[in-house]
């Protein structure tokens, strides 16, 4: 039983409890005036023509079956067409039942509600149904509506589409923004291939003028010492202190193209570092972002500047981005390492596993590891990045 009831408020938010709750509220304060208002006060109305219909019921019942209708909205994101339905077929059952009553001015807002969310939910062919539905809900409204009658639909039904409309343009907007988004987190992705291309060419580079100067070296070490057995006591002597400093020089050589190899000074493409992870954080999130810097800082091989970005971008792209969320990157610089940690709560409809998967493979390229835990709703990831001096 308790797992039923969780199914049925599973997928319902804070924003759509609101939004039920002001529309059973207007609901409930015009049913109860229907039920209290005075047939003499109705009929002073009716001369005055501030109505146009004396009052059909002043059953209590109505308020409850009218309520129906806008407490069902706290399903619309399972499906606003259905939701539309309902609250139609609870209007007429409220037509048919009670008749001549005031409810214009809860069920009109509870049209245009339902228009603009199914507008701005569903694609083209399906928001035509829920436009459909949301103009025969406004027309069940005023059919029998004892205050103004039917004659306000030429005006409501207009309101209706232009709700309608906004909702679309809405709906076009977030769907731009979000192509938008995707477009460039793939270009952000190509920027990134193409560095680790830029340090794989050099890298091979480096190791064919490592190879080529140990072939150049070693060539001229033999050459030497093969005429070494010709040479008298002097000039072998002199010979021999040649082949030291040739071989000192060949090591020095070695020493700084190994250098390379590693990530010391690898030429690369200009990209992020961790200096920009402030500016990342205030233009990525909404949450309370906060940034804490321990250890030496320093500036470090451009390949792990760039990783360590990246791996704080993929992390805080799946954090839940809410003003009252809260997200917290740490940076500890150690000697031989760049520790990077993460902590924040989950977005809904974040993809975390594809997000970390990312991630790790920004630490993997470096030598590195990413260590993600997840309880309760709250990640917390912490990455090692070697740094190589």
């Amino acid at each position: 039983m308790r797992e039923g009831f969780r199914r049925t408020f599973r997928d319902i938010r804070l924003l759509d409890v609101l939004l039920a709750g002001a529309l059973t509220g207007l609901g409930y304060v015009l049913m109860v005036e229907n039920v209290q208002v005075a047939d003499d006060e109705v009929a002073s109305q009716v001369a005055a023509h501030v109505m146009i219909h004396p009052m059909g019921s002043h059953s209590w019942l109505m308020l409850p079956v009218f309520l129906l209708a806008p407490l069902s909205v706290l399903w619309w994101r399972r499906g606003v067409i259905a939701v539309t339905g309902v609250a139609l077929a609870v209007m007429i059952l409220h037509d048919l039942a009670f008749g001549w009553v005031t409810r214009c001015g809860a069920g009109l807002p509870l049209a245009f509600v339902l228009a603009y969310l199914g507008a701005v939910s569903l694609d083209r062919a399906r928001a035509w149904v829920a436009l459909g539905l949301s103009t025969l809900l406004t027309a069940a409204v005023l059919v029998v509506d004892a205050t103004t009658g039917f004659e306000p639909f030429v005006l409501a039904f207009p309101i209706v589409l232009i709700v309608f409309g906004i909702g679309r343009a809405v709906r076009h907007r977030t769907a731009m923004s979000a192509e938008l988004k995707a477009r460039t987190l793939e270009l952000q992705r190509l920027r990134d291939e193409r560095v680790a291309l830029e340090v794989a060419g050099d890298r091979a580079r480096l190791s064919s003028q490592l190879d080529g100067l140990l072939r150049e070296r070693l060539g001229q070490l033999t050459t030497a010492a093969e005429s070494g057995p010709e040479l008298d006591r002097s000039h072998a002597k002199a010979l021999f202190a040649s082949i030291e400093a040739d071989s000192r020089a060949t090591l020095d050589g070695m020493r700084e193209i190994v250098g390379l190899l590693r990530g010391g000074d690898v030429a690369l493409a200009p990209a992020p570092t961790v200096a920009h992870l402030d500016a990342l954080l205030a233009r990525h999130t909404r949450a309370d972002a906060r940034l804490t810097v321990a250890g030496d800082p320093r500036s470090l091989p451009a390949a792990v500047e760039l990783s360590a970005y990246r791996i704080v971008e993929h992390l805080v792209s799946v954090l839940a981005d809410q003003p009252d969320s809260r997200v917290e990157v740490g940076v500890r610089f150690d000697d031989h390492a760049l520790e990077i940690r993460v902590d924040g709560l989950v977005g809904r409809t974040a993809d975390l596993k594809a997000a970390v998967a990312r991630a790790r493979e920004r630490a993997a390229f470096l030598g590195g590891s990413l260590d993600v835990r997840v309880s309760r709703g709250r990640a917390r990831a912490v990455a090692q990045l070697p740094v190589l001096a």
